[in-house]
């Protein structure tokens, strides 16, 4: 589905919260050592206490949220409504938020829950 650019915009956004409030939730209830922070607007850091990072960010031209984690790079395109928003791998299929638990669950060494709500 083709946003439009205010669209791509809000919903991207809506993502990037809902990864930050995620990752503050295991922080506060797991007592990880998590460092959260966002960079640019656009752009979330997320350093475990092994100093790996994932970086989640968002490409307004091409809309897509991009990842950076220890398994490599991965492009997510959105392909659910403003309703129900999804992103999903452009290669595999795969859902973002299913990704980002598997890595983060391994980066930080213990199950790690994100999600959009």
């Amino acid at each position: 589905m083709q946003l439009s650019e205010k669209d791509f915009r809000a919903v991207a956004e809506k993502t990037l919260r809902a990864i930050e409030a995620s990752l503050e939730n295991a922080f506060q209830e797991q007592d990880l050592d998590l460092d959260i922070a966002r960079q640019g607007g656009n752009v979330v850091n997320i350093q475990f206490e092994d100093k790996s990072v994932i970086v989640v960010n968002t490409q307004p031209p091409l809309q897509e949220i991009w990842v950076a984690a220890k398994e490599g790079g991965f492009h997510y395109r959105f392909t659910g409504t403003l309703d129900q928003p999804k992103w999903s791998d452009t290669k595999t299929g795969q859902d973002l938020f299913a990704d980002l638990n598997r890595f983060a669950s391994k980066q930080a060494g213990v199950p790690i829950k994100i999600s959009l709500t």
